[in-house]
């Protein structure tokens, strides 16, 4: 942005300007930057808004100083603090993104955007092997100087954020910081802010909402060198974040899983159209070698050449560069998503499971791949002798296979119903 050079720091007024400016509804990413660049600040901004609302027909209240010095006030008890865009604490990787958020909530350590971040992104209801892979893959990242970068969602990110914890990793939330979601990841939240930080772009008081949290993922990808997919469904989450990052510059990383878990089909397909297939972090830290460290890097996302017809991440008003009179389309940034049956209540993706029983929990946690009974008792939570009696009963039912060495594994299910 044209007043805003990089290193900056926002007064105590126009940091008041720019949180109310960039609160206001249909001022997307992509409206803010037009409205600094064309009025030379968000205090002149939000004195012409008003009257550029009516004449793109929109009937709209523009925020007030008021709400913009309450939501900084929770946000401080909260020890969230309002990073702008171009300011030292932002991060360098996410401002160079096409759609970087005007403004951040950011706790925690900012330090710790100062080194490479790899993202670990996957299967809310993943595989006992898929979770033991994330571990494994954030733990070695951690050593070797990566920070881990995840949404705090169940499953796959959860657990790469608590195998990172000592070295730091970097949640990224769909709501706000006083909305964690699922609330159950609030302990886990403390725990990586004693290390590592926490980045929110929502408002304070912010509930999540489905499309919020493609919103999330793109910052996810943007935060980060490149995006590491352990497991993922056809229709996952995690490919739209895996679709960010190549629309951003960033590599893609898969993991390879068993052609008969759906929960593998996303991260075979990714590879198959050209994801780079992983084994480890050693994986990892090669392919990205040739960029670690250096300042140039990534370049400036370019525009997508091609029209979309995708949904769009904002509602946002399209303000005409030369007059600033004409009325268009809502449109938003070329970083867009198709839809995949994600809405406000939480269906698709990003549906709320309901509570599921010890028994389909260990189960779910099964594979085509044998896995440990030790891994299952300790990827469960269950005591020793309570994961036996389930897998007794499961293997009674047609629905694990026991291995030697200890090893069990989910009986593959054909389309039909049937076992194989």
């Amino acid at each position: 942005m044209s007043n805003q050079p990089v290193g900056h720091t926002l007064t105590v007024r126009q940091r008041v300007d720019w949180l109310r400016l960039s609160r206001t509804e249909g001022v997307g990413p992509r409206t803010f930057r037009t409205l600094i660049n064309r009025y030379g600040g968000a205090g002149e901004a939000l004195e012409a808004l008003p009257s550029l609302l009516v004449r793109n027909g929109r009937i709209g209240r523009v925020t007030t100083v008021a709400e913009a010095e309450d939501e900084i006030a929770l946000a401080q008890r909260f020890g969230v603090r309002f990073v702008g865009l171009g300011e030292p604490e932002y991060p360098r990787l996410l401002r160079m993104i096409d759609s970087a958020p005007p403004m951040i909530g950011l706790r925690g350590n900012s330090a710790v955007f100062e080194r490479p971040g790899i993202a670990i992104v996957g299967s809310r209801n993943a595989s006992g092997t898929g979770l033991k892979m994330a571990e494994m893959l954030a733990a070695d990242l951690g050593r070797s100087n990566c920070v881990v970068i995840s949404g705090l969602a169940r499953g796959i990110d959860s657990h790469a954020h608590h195998a990172s914890l000592e070295t730091g990793t970097v949640a990224v939330l769909a709501g706000g910081h006083d909305k964690i979601y699922p609330s159950e990841n609030q302990d886990l939240l403390n725990r990586i802010l004693e290390t590592g930080a926490a980045i929110s772009e929502m408002p304070m008081g912010w509930e999540p909402r489905g499309r919020d949290f493609p919103r999330r993922n793109r910052i996810i990808s943007g935060l980060s060198l490149g995006v590491i997919i352990v497991e993922a469904a056809i229709r996952s989450g995690s490919l739209i974040t895996a679709r960010f990052a190549t629309e951003q510059g960033r590599d893609v990383f898969a993991v390879p899983g068993s052609p008969l878990d759906p929960r593998a089909e996303g991260t075979n397909d990714l590879i198959r159209e050209g994801a780079t297939l992983i084994g480890s972090a050693e994986h990892v830290i090669t392919a990205l070698a040739p960029i670690l460290g250096r300042d140039d890097w990534p370049p400036q996302a370019q525009e997508d050449a091609s029209p979309s017809d995708d949904a769009p991440l904002w509602d946002e008003l399209d303000l005409d560069q030369r007059g600033f009179g004409e009325s268009h389309a809502v449109i938003t940034s070329r970083q867009q998503i198709r839809p995949v049956a994600s809405d406000d209540e939480g269906n698709g993706p990003y549906r709320v499971y309901a509570e599921q029983t010890p028994r389909q929990k260990l189960h779910e946690l099964m594979g085509p791949s044998p896995l440990p009974i030790d891994d299952l008792v300790r990827l469960s939570g269950q005591s020793a002798s309570m994961v036996q009696t389930l897998l007794l009963e499961l293997e009674l039912d047609g629905l694990i296979e026991r291995h030697g060495g200890g090893l069990v594994s989910a009986v593959a299910i054909r389309g039909n119903g049937e076992i194989s």
